[in-house]
């Protein structure tokens, strides 16, 4: 069967479509190529948080350690100057803004602790005077208020309750003095206790990170891929390999910051216990020894080594060798555990402890103290 030839109509269609189609096959890669290439998740939260970020200037005044200047050289006298003064000590730190109507910092205690000036250098480059408001050695935090400022941006603040092990981390702050440091990791551990790192007069259950943090972190924000900060980098341990960060939780550093910006002084409860950790298998190794001190229950637990003298675990009757296993219905199988749980409670208010003394399970209702201050 033969086709009758095309129409020149029908030619010239068939031309302009096919036209059609070159241009805009041409016409694709040249708008595909002028398309921005789509941010990272990180750059998006550190954005959202940068203007918040600061750095912390300070100096300080620290006292030379004593000699006897008789034994002195002139020569060295002129060198070491007058051994009974002190030298300048200048230091550097982060902080993030939490609060702008009120101009108000939230750093470490370690950083602007004791310091004779504090200078705030903000995102933009301005350089402010700001003045400590308060500090709590025992969570390491402290606030700093940048008076008469009003054009402040300050972070969203996130929930460190709803993180889970795994989660991004992104740190910030002037490492060394590196102002706008964004580093990333992951949230490698929860509830950390700080006195497993050696820190017997903290008390801190520390999120653990591996994102990068240096000296000059120090009291920068931890945020998450929402660009929410979830909390206030404040220690590093370094080694072998890849460091370690640790950042104080959010949550409790809103607390402590409430309390501090109010001008109130942060109460700590206090029981008056030094503890060790017990385990099942500890207790069983320890009774087997022929020459053990004592008998100590098989299970797991806080371990009262020594009760301070005129503290409110005296007063309530317990004794080196008791076992904490319990406050309220809360089970209790180490010292953070029970140190979360004091810490949580009220000054004054009845605090129900049961522990394991010999072989007999006891009850008690003790009343903690506030926390004596250091010094």
């Amino acid at each position: 069967m033969l086709f009758p030839p095309p129409r020149p109509a029908a030619l010239l269609r068939q031309g302009l479509a096919l036209l059609m189609v070159v241009l805009v096959l041409a016409a694709q890669p040249q708008s595909l190529a002028a398309a921005p290439a789509p941010h990272s998740f990180v750059a998006e939260a550190a954005r959202q948080v940068a203007p918040a970020v600061v750095r912390i200037d300070i100096e300080r005044s620290v006292a030379r350690q004593p000699f006897d200047p008789a034994l002195l050289d002139p020569l060295l006298r002129d060198l070491f100057g007058d051994p009974a003064g002190s030298r300048r000590e200048r230091g550097q730190g982060s902080g993030v803004v939490i609060d702008a109507a009120r101009g108000l910092v939230l750093t470490n205690a370690h950083v602007v602790d004791q310091v004779d000036s504090v200078e705030v250098t903000l995102a933009d480059g301005r350089q402010l005077d700001g003045e400590v408001v308060g500090v709590d050695g025992v969570t390491d935090l402290a606030v700093v208020r940048l008076p008469g400022q009003r054009d402040l941006q300050a972070a969203p603040l996130g929930d460190s309750e709803a993180l889970e092990v795994g989660d991004w981390a992104i740190a910030m702050g002037s490492p060394y003095g590196l102002e706008r440091t964004v580093t990333l990791g992951i949230v490698s551990s929860l509830h950390r206790d700080i006195n497993s790192l050696g820190f017997s007069d903290k008390r801190l259950d520390l999120i653990q990170t591996d994102a990068a943090i240096n000296p000059g972190n120090s009291g920068g924000p931890l945020i998450d891929a929402a660009g929410q900060v979830i909390g206030i980098n404040t220690l590093v341990r370094s080694g072998p390999g890849a460091g370690l960060g640790f950042a104080i939780p959010i949550n409790l550093a809103k607390r402590v910051a409430d309390q501090l910006a109010s001008g109130g002084q942060v109460v700590h409860p206090y029981l008056g216990l030094q503890l060790v950790p017990l385990t099942a298998r500890r207790a069983r190794e320890n009774n087997r020894e022929p020459d053990a001190l004592l008998q100590l229950p098989e299970q797991d637990g806080a371990l009262v080594q020594r009760v301070l003298e005129d503290s409110p675990a005296q007063v309530a009757g317990l004794r080196r060798g008791d076992l904490v296993v319990a406050v309220g219905e809360q089970p209790i199988r180490d010292p953070a555990g029970l140190l979360q749980q004091v810490e949580l409670s009220q000054v004054g208010q009845p605090l129900p402890l049961t522990f394991i003394r010999g072989q007999r399970e006891l009850k008690v209702s003790i009343r903690p103290a506030a926390l004596p201050q250091a010094g």
